[in-house]
């Protein structure tokens, strides 16, 4: 890992605190800006999927996301008091990964906020967690590997949205046999708006997380080059992801069941009943 007292990482330095028990931590207005949040309403919003993401891998949320109240001053004298967050390094972790990586203040997020054991403890819970939450957990990485592919196509000289659709097209064509992103839609009856990637049980999102990270990785080692390379790459890592589950005697993805709700719908039934939560537990205090 990079050293995090290099020059570039010090403006996440700048508006650290450390508590009276040695602990480090950040308030979330002071952390916004730092990562280009220029308003406070967005970055609630990534607050709050930050969170939602750190309650299905299984963590307590009071110890890592602790909301208080401070009283400012406004132009005219008078004071309000306006909800903040003070944040642990992990829930600053979970903010910035499902930020765009092309962003050079998310970059450096992520690697500053960087927490070797994450993915250790992730496996760890993993299997203690319901398939909805497991879903959660692993569209989240999808998200966040789908944006470092797309980098790695950018790189290749994949520049216009139509060549980038048939890159696409090529890795889901090797993982489903032939299967493109339109028939893969259709065969899961959805309505044209709808997004594939958010109508998959658990085990499809991790065949299809297992394609994006070998593909983005081929990329950039062998230095691709070129819509057709590229996409051979593509259909090729997926098609070695096929070939792996039907030698493990797997269910081929295209036939695996479409679950009932959403993604979306699951982050929204989530992320409400998280907010009744901590409403409650504020009442209750």
């Amino acid at each position: 890992m990079s050293d995090l007292k290099a020059p570039e990482y010090q403006k996440f330095e700048d508006v650290k605190h450390i508590n009276e028990d040695g602990i480090e931590f950040w308030y979330g207005r002071e952390l916004a800006p730092v990562l280009d949040y220029l308003r406070w309403e967005n970055f609630s919003k990534a607050i709050d999927r930050a969170m939602l993401a750190c309650q299905n891998s299984g963590f307590p949320l009071d110890d890592h996301f602790r909301e208080v109240t401070k009283m400012v001053e406004l132009g005219s004298g008078s004071q309000r008091n306006i909800r903040d967050y003070v944040l642990s390094r992990y829930a600053c972790y979970l903010i910035v990964q499902n930020g765009d990586p092309r962003k050079e203040s998310i970059a450096l997020g992520q690697t500053y906020f960087a927490i070797q054991t994450r993915r250790q403890e992730i496996a760890d819970t993993f299997n203690q967690l319901d398939e909805d939450s497991r879903r959660l957990v692993i569209r989240g990485d999808i998200r966040q590997w789908n944006s470092l592919l797309a980098e790695a196509a950018h790189r290749a000289g994949i520049t216009e949205q139509e060549e980038y659709a048939e890159f696409q097209n090529a890795g889901y064509m090797g993982l489903y046999g032939g299967l493109r992103v339109s028939d893969i839609h259709r065969r899961k009856g959805l309505k044209e708006t709808e997004k594939i990637l958010d109508h998959m049980g658990s085990v499809e999102l991790a065949a299809n997380l297992f394609r994006i990270t070998q593909t983005e990785e081929k990329l950039v080692r062998e230095q691709t080059q070129g819509l057709d390379d590229a996409a051979a790459a593509h259909f090729q890592v997926g098609r070695e992801v096929r070939k792996t589950i039907e030698a493990v005697g797997g269910t081929m993805p295209e036939d695996l069941p479409t679950p009932e709700k959403s993604i979306s719908q699951i982050e929204r039934e989530k992320l409400k009943q998280l907010r009744k939560d901590r409403k409650k537990l504020m009442l209750d205090e």
